[in-house]
């Protein structure tokens, strides 16, 4: 579509849809479960799914893969990314094939991804990542924290962000038909029974 181009990259489309308000932004990027990072090599874009944790006091986020491999080599050569975290509502089904929909909300993040070379960052991050993936369990108490040598084999990436976007998609509760994919879906590869 012409224009597409010159539109600014966390610029929402819908507006009816956009999400505005900063706080919400922040909680939603707290709260998620999980992530995508796209990054880029030689014009070939990548994505690489992994669980994160939003450091708002520095306005970053953080992940972490293994020492090498093709998220580091990436960033290495070319930090910019783009990284997006998403939840999916009930299926809001229709008459018209074409007006079928879904609940969503979602924050796209556009930022500077770098490699985190320092070790009291790297350790300081890492300790957010288990504060937010196991709140119940205490380092030392229920666990040994990363030692040295495990730092060493730890790639842990840095997103400063640039600029972001919130959208939601929200239908009253009483949609005719709404449901939830999970009460038509196969069974899942995390299920007892295992993907049909």
């Amino acid at each position: 579509m012409a224009g597409e181009q010159d539109r600014p990259a966390g610029e929402v489309r819908r507006r009816d849809r956009a999400v505005t308000d900063e706080g919400w932004i922040k909680a939603f990027l707290h709260s998620g479960a999980w992530a995508a990072l796209a990054t880029v090599a030689e014009g070939q874009p990548f994505i690489h799914t992994n669980v994160y944790v939003y450091d708002q006091g520095s306005d970053a986020i953080y992940l972490h893969t293994a020492r090498e491999g093709r998220t580091r080599s990436n960033l290495e050569r070319d930090g910019r990314v783009c990284f997006s975290v998403a939840e999916m509502g009930r299926l809001l089904p229709d008459k018209i094939a074409y007006e079928f929909s879904v609940e969503y909300a979602g924050v796209t993040v556009f930022g500077r991804g770098s490699v985190v070379d320092d070790d009291e960052e790297k350790r300081r991050a890492l300790q957010l990542l288990l504060d937010k993936y196991a709140p119940h369990l205490k380092p030392e108490r229920d666990y040994r924290p990363p030692n040295q040598q495990e730092l060493d084999r730890t790639s842990v990436f840095r997103i400063d962000i640039e600029s972001w976007s919130g959208k939601k998609n929200e239908a009253a509760a009483d949609f005719p038909g709404a449901c939830w994919y999970d009460q038509h879906r196969r069974a899942s590869p995390f299920s007892p029974s295992g993907p049909s």
